[in-house]
Parts: C-alpha cells; structure tokens; sequence
C-alpha cells in the first residue's frame, strides 16, 4: 500500500532579527500518514522553529505547508481541529487540579458534558491517574505532570500528534508508560506523530522514520535500521548523530 503523506512542508525558510543565518533554511519534508516521525538535531538546529510552525505558533518567512491536504497559510483554523500539541513545557495551570486542567483544554477542543468526562476518566486510567484527578497539580511529580500534559494533548483525539520532548527529566516508569501508549494510540487509532528529542536511544526504537536537522537543513532521513545499515562505522543512531553533526557542544 503506498504512503500517504499527511504533512508537507515545501521551501520552509524562517529567518530572526538576531540570527545572521536562517533557523530553518528551504526546508522540504514529507510525513506520511500512521508514521512515528522524529525530529531529531543538536540545540539550534531548527526543530523547535520547524514543529512551533506546525503548531502555528509563528509564521515562515517563505515556503508552505500542506496538513492533510489543507494549506497552513489559509486553513488554519481547520487544521488546529486535527492537530495535538504537547510542548516540552509543562503547560498546565498548577493550582488547579488535574481534573480542573484537562476540563479546561477539554473545553478548548469543543468536548463537554459526559463525553468529555469520560475521555478524561479514561485517559487517565491509562497513565495510572485516575486516583490523582482531584488533586492540585502543583503537589504532583514530575513523571505525573508529563502524564497530564500529555492527555491535554490527546483529549480530542487529533489525527497527529506533535510532541516536544514528551519524555525529558522523568523517571524510568513514567518514561515506559508514556511510549508504549503513544506506539498503542498509532497503532490502534492510526495517530501519526511527530517526535522531538534528544535521546537517541528512544528515537531508534519508537520512531518509524526518522530526519535529522542541522542549521535548519536536513542531512540525512530514513527509517532507523536503514540509517544505521547506510553508515558502516556507526552502530547505532547516536553514533550517525555525532557523525553528521559534529561533537562540538551546541549551548
């Protein structure tokens, strides 16, 4: 069955008042329908620029963008109904509860009444929370924040996913919880997600597909065993990162 791409980004270029070079340079990407797509590149590569214009968080310079077949520049209201975000900041209002906080982006999305409870009573069954709803999120641990603000995400069923880093700075437990109901949620509801993260590891293993950006281009992209099977000194992503980006530190 041929792929079907879902995201297309064409001649993608942004540029900063402060920066002397471009933070995504003519960029062309193609996400294809059910993928697990990761983003991967040192600090300063572009992925943040790249996934906060998905998200239409700031606009390109030049380029553009089709989301299922609806052009980001014109559409965007269509595509925002499809689309889940869930930023590596934790965006959730800490006084309130766990409840109270997936109400209230429940209630962005349009959902309401019993069925948005219900969405809320089971999601956070599958992440372990269901005896935690009523409590204030500033009490929670971090794995548990990253629980919640995951569900935020997912409350309205998108159809992609973006996640920024979904897994940073939490333990082991929460970590496995979170990647196997995101590989359940492509695999049983044909989500497709595209992933951010610095840990090469995770991304060889979750990722269907996988580009890795450095000065907002692309230098190599392809399924993970196909990556590693292209580069015969490397044994493994990490190894085609720090071959393909250098290992000079990126502050």
């Amino acid at each position: 069955m041929p792929a079907t791409p879902i995201i297309e980004i064409k001649h993608l270029t942004k540029r900063y008042h402060h920066g002397d070079e471009p933070a995504v340079k003519s960029l062309d990407l193609t996400v294809n329908k059910g993928e697990i797509f990761g983003l991967l590149g040192p600090n300063g590569a572009g992925k943040t620029t790249t996934i906060s214009i998905l998200c239409s968080q700031i606009n390109a310079d030049e380029g553009d963008i089709l989301i299922d077949g609806k052009n980001l520049s014109t559409e965007a209201g269509q595509i925002k109904k499809i689309i889940g975000v869930v930023p590596q900041e934790i965006a959730l209002y800490q006084k309130l509860t766990a409840y109270e906080n997936l109400r209230f982006f429940g209630n962005m999305y349009g959902l309401k009444g019993e069925e948005l409870k219900e969405r809320i009573i089971s999601r956070a069954a599958a992440f372990g929370l269901e005896q935690k709803l009523h409590r204030r999120v500033n009490t929670f641990s971090g794995g548990m924040k990253r629980r919640v603000n995951l569900i935020a995400g997912i409350l309205h069923r998108p159809r992609i996913l973006i996640l920024d880093e979904p897994t940073v700075g939490i333990d082991v437990q929460s970590k496995n919880v979170i990647i196997e109901y995101l590989q359940q949620l492509n695999k049983n509801e044909g989500t497709t997600i595209v992933y951010t993260s610095h840990m090469m590891d995770e991304a060889e293993r979750f990722c269907s597909h996988i580009a890795i950006l450095d000065m907002g281009q692309i230098v190599t992209e392809g399924k993970p065993t196909e990556l590693i099977g292209a580069y015969p000194s490397c044994n493994n992503l990490e190894d085609i990162f720090l071959l393909l980006t250098g290992r000079s530190l990126r502050d």
